[in-house]
């Protein structure tokens, strides 16, 4: 008598296809999702900068930036499941200008032994909507942190640096 049904081999090989096949796509969506995770956010416009702001090269920035220190940074570091470092710059900086502050863009960088960048990120810290920061008075202070992600753990992290790139009165 002749039966209709395939032998156990064939069904062996099919669902032997069928775990290959699905395991090849959930291992395609696992990369897919770490390759999303580990490339920097993108913006359409780049980087935010600080509107109507006295940047490097203007004599009036000059005078003012000597007048805003800037406390020597700080670093804490840690590891991320995706094999990548994030540090944490602090620093504080002290308003001295005589004016009230309502507009400060600071960069923070890691650098290797020759002082070249390793990674970099400017960030505006007056207003800060986040924070609540709306200004620094004269004669105050700011605690101010930058994050710096996606370092790998293989770079040459020798020194810190946070800087002013922009400023801006009330």
């Amino acid at each position: 008598m002749a039966t209709t049904e395939p032998d156990v081999e064939e069904k062996d090989k099919t669902l032997w296809t069928i775990y290959i096949v699905v395991g090849i796509i959930s291992l395609l969506l696992v990369a897919g999702i770490i390759y999303i995770a580990r490339r920097p956010a993108a913006t359409a416009s780049g980087p935010a900068q600080l509107e109507g702001a006295l940047r490097p090269g203007s004599p009036d920035f000059e005078k003012y930036k000597a007048l805003i220190t800037v406390d020597k940074p700080e670093a804490t570091e840690g590891a991320r499941a995706i094999g990548d470092i994030v540090m944490t710059l602090t620093t504080t900086v002290r308003n001295f200008t005589g004016k009230t502050l309502n507009g400060l863009e600071m960069r923070g960088s890691v650098v290797d032994i020759q002082g070249n960048p390793v990674k970099e990120r400017t960030v505006i810290v007056i207003p800060n909507n986040a924070t609540g920061v709306p200004e620094l008075e004269n004669n105050k202070t700011l605690a101010v942190p930058i994050l710096i992600e996606g370092m790998s753990k293989e770079a040459d992290r020798a020194n810190i640096k946070m800087e002013v790139t922009a400023i801006r009165f009330k």
